[in-house]
């Protein structure tokens, strides 16, 4: 079964600006094809009546043409002819025939065969009595107007032209052809009063076509430019948001546009000032913090020589020692994320290679596979991520292997150590501040559980992240991804 919702989300425009384009070209074609359907309605309606009425007065003057050429002596028909080509005056081409002539193909219409229709009924109605007749369409270059098979355009132009219309723009003829007598047919060839009456039922002529397309481009421009004032606000609200969010620089958003957009561009800068504020008085609380807590730990781990009971001088040290390394983890913590860099081109292969120069001069065993990659960010904060998964990577699993991937516009730099490894419920649990497991206090005491957390955030202040999972080989991977 097919889900038109997610067939309908997939066609849809992903932008505010292509969405409205959409909805408003959408409405306005949908109003003129519904415009186009009533006018081609009322149009079509028109140009039946018109036509009617025009093959009523063209059936009467015919009817009387006929009459008169009919009453008229046979020998006196070729004389007036004559006359009538020569000195015009009548609005029939004439010419009488031993025969009827075909008279052409013509693709019939409504609009012709309505005409053609009632020229019959009102010759029926005049001189049907007594008169064979026939009537029927036909173009100017295929009319065949004598029986010896001489077409309308072998003819003299000065013959035709007072009462055909044959340039620039050949009109359809209505020919009528009566049997006067045995053996001689009446010819009568014109143009209705409109002569080009079949364009009138016509809605898509050019210059209606020319006209819509002229409204749905005006359209499109003017819904462009309204499009694009309602939706740059709204990026450069993105973009300062983004940039806000990366590194805590606030950028002021300039109130301007509908008042809508005003009061959502105050907003962001007044929520922009107080997390200003927040960070600010956060980095002051834990300085004063740091700075209160290191005079009352010196004290007491002085005091603690004057112990007499080395057991209990032991412990207190010990806890004292614990108490030390989480303010000195905490305000770590909070300088990490704080700092303020500018953003710059670091080459991730190359501050690898310094991370890990000191621990294999050491003899550590570390394999480093890394092709040069470069990204955007701050480099002490890059360091420190990396730093930090190096040294867990070092610690808790004493070999190493960096390598990277690379694909989807992201670059990830992958720690694998060679230790025991987490259980998968805990590889997301382990990021938490502070958070330590019992195989990790068991391996190494010291440590206050920051060193994920700060990785982390500074990964997803560059807009990437740092993943835990467990090696099918055994051992941790730590994936720090980057946008590349």
């Amino acid at each position: 079964m097919i889900d038109w919702r997610t067939v309908a989300q997939r066609l849809l425009p992903r932008t505010l600006r292509g969405r409205i384009m959409l909805v408003m070209v959408a409405g306005v074609l949908l109003s003129q094809l519904l415009g186009t359907a009533i006018w081609a309605w009322q149009l079509r309606a028109n140009a039946l009546r018109d036509a009617r009425d025009a093959a009523q007065q063209t059936a009467q003057s015919a009817a009387g043409a006929i009459r008169f050429f009919r009453d008229l002596p046979a020998q006196y028909r070729p004389l007036l002819i004559e006359q009538l080509r020569t000195m015009g005056g009548t609005r029939f081409f004439v010419n009488v025939n031993r025969a009827r002539v075909a008279t052409g193909a013509f693709a019939p219409s409504r609009l012709s065969e309505t005409v053609v229709r009632s020229v019959r009924e009102r010759l029926l109605a005049q001189v049907g009595d007594t008169t064979s007749f026939e009537a029927a369409f036909a173009w100017p270059d295929t009319l065949v107007v004598a029986d010896d098979g001489r077409s309308l355009r072998e003819l003299p132009e000065s013959w035709v032209e007072a009462s055909l219309l044959l340039r620039p723009r050949p009109a359809p003829l209505l020919v009528i052809q009566a049997e006067i007598e045995p053996g001689g047919w009446l010819l009568l060839a014109t143009t209705l009063p409109d002569p080009y009456f079949l364009d009138n039922a016509n809605p898509l002529s050019s210059d209606r076509l020319l006209l819509q397309g002229a409204t749905l481009m005006t359209v499109l421009v003017l819904v462009l430019l309204v499009a694009r004032s309602l939706t740059r606000p709204l990026s450069r609200l993105a973009q300062a948001a983004s940039e806000f969010g990366n590194a805590m620089h606030p950028n002021q958003v300039p109130e301007t546009g509908t008042v809508e957009l005003q009061r959502t561009a105050r907003a962001f800068n007044e929520m922009q000032a107080r997390i200003q504020r927040f960070v600010e008085d956060r980095e002051r609380l834990f300085g004063s913090i740091s700075h209160d807590l290191k005079t009352p730990i010196m004290r007491l781990k002085l005091r603690t020589e004057l112990l007499d009971d080395d057991a209990v001088r032991a412990d207190f040290h010990e806890d004292l020692d614990e108490l030390d390394m989480m303010v000195k983890g905490a305000l770590q913590s909070v300088k990490d994320s704080d700092v303020h860099e500018n953003l710059a081109e670091v080459r991730l292969d190359r501050l690898v290679e310094r991370l890990t120069s000191a621990a294999l001069a050491s003899g550590a065993k570390i394999a480093v596979s890394l092709p040069p990659i470069a990204v955007t960010g701050r480099p002490l904060a890059l360091k420190r991520a990396l730093g930090n998964l190096i040294d867990n990577g070092l610690r808790y699993g004493r070999e190493i292997e960096v390598g990277a991937e690379l694909g989807d516009g992201k670059c990830s730099v992958l720690v694998r150590d060679h230790g025991p490894g987490l259980p998968e419920d805990s590889l997301e649990e382990i990021f938490e501040p502070y958070v330590r497991l019992e195989h990790g206090r068991a391996m190494h005491a010291d440590g206050s559980g920051l060193g994920l957390s700060i990785a982390r955030r500074i990964a997803r202040e560059h807009g990437g992240d740092v993943r835990l999972r467990n090696h099918p080989d055994g051992g941790l991977v730590a994936a720090l991804s980057l946008p590349a």
